[in-house]
């Protein structure tokens, strides 16, 4: 469908704000327009690129957040969290992230953003891997955005264990599932 300028701007700026990680490319193709025009549209709205949006939306400071590794230690970037419930975090998957033979990403690397977004969301010193069950269920390549949601789905204070799933997503379709079980020192509220 082709939309007149003020059209495309007015929707280009509510199709941001509802995703501030759309990328210009995925702009583009959903405008039918080019690139460039995506751009000069931003401009005139006075909107961010993708990696200013991304920065804005992490401007909660999540470094003060995060309490149980530093925060340039976790794999991506975090994006959003509630410590103890959800967490957010997105990974640009690079040509240094894939086997050269095939393109495809290194499984490592998906695992690492999911686990250590796991550790991040839980609200205490120290927060250890204990177990987890993995499924990758598509290939991920050099160019694409992986988003892992985090969500805690059981804690108990008697063993100290909180338990997490890590859901990836490229566009919008599962690439990764992890469940992990995870040790902390204390038990949700604080106890020993």
């Amino acid at each position: 469908m082709k939309y007149s300028k003020k059209e495309r701007q007015k929707l280009l700026k509510q199709t941001i704000e509802d995703n501030p990680f759309i990328t210009d490319d995925q702009l583009a193709s959903k405008f039918n327009v080019s690139v460039q025009t995506i751009r000069l549209d931003r401009m005139e709205l006075s909107i961010p690129e993708l990696r200013e949006r991304i920065k804005d939306v992490a401007a909660h400071n999540f470094e003060n957040e995060v309490k149980t590794l530093p925060i340039d230690e976790v794999i991506g970037e975090i994006i959003d969290i509630d410590l103890d419930d959800r967490a957010i975090s997105i990974f640009d998957v690079k040509e240094e992230h894939v086997f050269q033979r095939n393109g495809i990403a290194r499984g490592h690397h998906l695992f690492a953003q999911a686990n250590s977004l796991a550790v991040a969301v839980i609200d205490d010193d120290l927060a250890l891997t204990v177990k987890s069950d993995l499924t990758y269920t598509k290939p991920v390549h050099a160019g694409n955005r992986v988003v892992a949601k985090a969500v805690v789905t059981k804690q108990d204070a008697d063993t100290n264990r909180t338990y997490v799933t890590v859901t990836s997503t490229v566009e919008g379709k599962t690439v990764f599932i992890g469940n992990f079980e995870m040790f902390r020192t204390k038990g949700k509220g604080g106890n020993e």
